[in-house]
């Protein structure tokens, strides 16, 4: 699987990119290719198109901030780019109607598997078995789903 390794500099909110003037303080470094997904795409599982979307759902969740949280958080919404002339609250609400579009998409039989791997970060056998597949099964049924996931972010 290639690598992509990228030097941060820590920070009290997580990972930064090195730019500018050099900070003090803890460094690490950081693959930034390394995904479920990404690996399947790495290994000839999954083609471009589907990586492709999967990416854009991934993408689509964290902007929405729809992962699971301990506390109430304060913190603004941190995304670069995004939607010319909307402000962070109507960028997190676009992201989150297109995230839950995507997922009608796909439809009610494939959300699960989405969400375990492209959200979640599951490993394939991981999600097989949280959602009692048989083995092996989970690969076929991701195709299906991503490929209606293209469909709905017009991924040729």
């Amino acid at each position: 699987m290639k690598q992509h390794l990228v030097e941060r500099t820590l920070t009290p909110e997580g990972p930064r990119s090195r730019g500018g003037a050099p900070r003090r303080g803890r460094s690490v470094t950081v693959n930034i290719a390394e995904s479920p997904l990404s690996w399947l795409h790495a290994h000839g599982h999954i083609d471009d198109r589907l990586h492709a979307a999967g990416e854009l759902l991934r993408r689509d969740y964290e902007r929405a901030q729809l992962g699971p949280n301990v506390t109430m958080r304060w913190d603004p919404v941190r995304v670069r780019g995004g939607e010319q002339g909307l402000n962070a609250t109507e960028r997190c609400l676009a992201a989150r109607d297109r995230f839950h579009g995507a997922l009608d998409r796909a439809g009610s039989g494939l959300q699960d598997i989405l969400w375990r791997v492209v959200c979640a970060g599951e490993s394939l056998p991981t999600a097989e078995k949280g959602l009692q597949w048989p083995a092996r099964s989970g690969k076929l049924v991701l195709k299906l789903a991503l490929d209606r996931v293209a469909d709905f972010y017009r991924i040729a």
